[in-house]
């Protein structure tokens, strides 16, 4: 089925020097633009990142510092992606958690305001999850290889999440067999600036998500505690959660 479009929408997927949305930088970049009639229009770039390419990461995408070495960096092509991109709204598989965020910061690094409130991110991988079986009958098939029998019923259903959380920490070498770690994991939130560091609560009101004043309202701890601001600011902090939490204080300061 053709996708409907009322403007256009940019596929774009990056290889990087690693995951860290704040410290890593892009190494490639390919996009197919889709516009509403149909036209595709499809640009990849390799980009010379200004720091080493770690070698786990050239062995998962295959680039290594000599492939780079001579082409252009993120700040020279900067204006020419964003004027290809324009108004588009996005999407990409696992988008919204990864490849979103490194792109806004990249731009906002080389001073390239990428708006992100007047479009619409669309990440397939997501739609994959809601879409495709996601039960405890369909887990326990997968991780445990058994059929559930007497699903529903209160003690199958806790034997088996028992034995999938455990079968989860065979598979999943990343996964560390501790509580603490699964509970922080296996927590899913609305994230305020695309990496978590700010969250909504259930009042949709932004809140801290980590250190000490974590599920503390952000302009409560600004009004109280001026300092915080300026220690985020000056902080290793991805550039987009700066520009949310500048955007909150201007608010509060503007009411």
């Amino acid at each position: 089925m053709q996708l409907e479009l009322k403007k256009p929408i940019v596929f774009f997927d990056l290889e990087t020097t690693g995951v860290d949305v704040s410290k890593d930088r892009i190494v490639e970049i390919s996009i197919l633009k889709l516009h509403p009639n149909g036209e595709k229009e499809i640009k990849t770039r390799r980009v010379n990142p200004e720091m080493p390419i770690p070698e786990q990461s050239s062995e998962v995408h295959g680039i290594y510092d000599e492939d780079v070495k001579d082409e252009p960096t993120f700040r020279a092509l900067a204006k020419s992606l964003a004027q290809f991109i324009g108004n588009s709204d996005l999407a990409g598989y696992n988008s919204n958690k990864f490849d979103v965020p490194l792109l806004a910061e990249e731009f906002l690094r080389v001073g390239v305001d990428f708006d992100l409130e007047n479009r619409k991110c669309v990440d397939v991988q997501n739609i994959f999850h809601k879409m495709e079986q996601r039960t405890l009958v369909a887990a326990y098939k997968f991780y445990c290889d058994k059929e559930l029998v007497d699903a529903h019923s209160a003690e199958a259903d806790i034997i088996a999440t028992h034995e999938v959380l455990e079968a989860q920490l065979d598979k999943y070498a990343e996964l560390e067999n501790d509580v603490d770690f699964l509970a922080e994991f296996s927590e899913r939130q609305r994230n305020v600036d695309l990496v978590g560091r700010i969250v909504y609560d259930e009042n949709n009101v932004e809140v801290f998500n980590f250190g000490k004043h974590r599920g503390k309202s952000v302009s409560e701890v600004f009004k109280k505690e001026p300092s915080y601001y300026a220690w985020m600011m000056d902080g290793d902090f991805p550039q987009y959660t700066k520009k949310v939490l500048t955007s909150i204080k201007l608010r509060d300061f503007n009411n």
